[in-house]
């Protein structure tokens, strides 16, 4: 996922994300419900990290009776089939740019517009690895969350 641009076609950026997820929930033998569906669905509609309380939310606004444990059930589900990452330091969920595809979670969060983009840049992860290594620590799961302000937020602040 990368930050939106000018004329973005949001709609298009979710129906690739459920198609993928389709896929992948296929090649996995998993079933994605109606409501791990919606959950992603929600996760996926804006490029803006979205924390569990406000997908019970969005579902109540849909007329589902939904309580807070079927939205986490669905998230553990979407986390565990590599659907969608947890942004820790807002204790939020985005949609994964690539299901299905081993890689490290790398994210800039824009703290202006709270936009996120997720980055898949094997020299990051290496070079965590490396100097994880050099104090003789073995990683085995990584998030990189770096904030700062977006190329839109960078201009529109006059700071670009």
């Amino acid at each position: 996922m990368s930050f939106p641009v000018p004329g973005h076609d949001h709609r298009r950026c979710v129906a690739g994300a459920l198609d993928a997820a389709e896929a992948e929930c296929r090649r996995r033998g998993a079933r994605l419900t109606d409501v791990r569906r919606r959950v992603l669905e929600l996760v996926w509609a804006s490029h803006a990290p979205i924390g569990a309380y406000a997908v019970l939310d969005a579902l109540a606004g849909d007329g589902r009776a939904a309580a807070p444990p079927t939205v986490y059930r669905a998230l553990d589900f979407l986390l565990a089939h590599g659907l969608v990452h947890r942004i820790e330091r807002l204790n939020a969920f985005i949609g994964c740019s690539h299901p299905g595809a081993p890689h490290s979670g790398q994210f800039l969060l824009c703290k202006e517009c709270g936009a996120a983009a997720e980055l898949d840049d094997p020299a990051i992860a290496g070079a965590v690895a490396t100097a994880s290594a050099r104090v003789g620590f073995t990683v085995t799961g990584q998030t990189v969350e770096a904030e700062g302000l977006c190329a839109l937020c960078r201009r529109e602040g006059g700071d670009g």
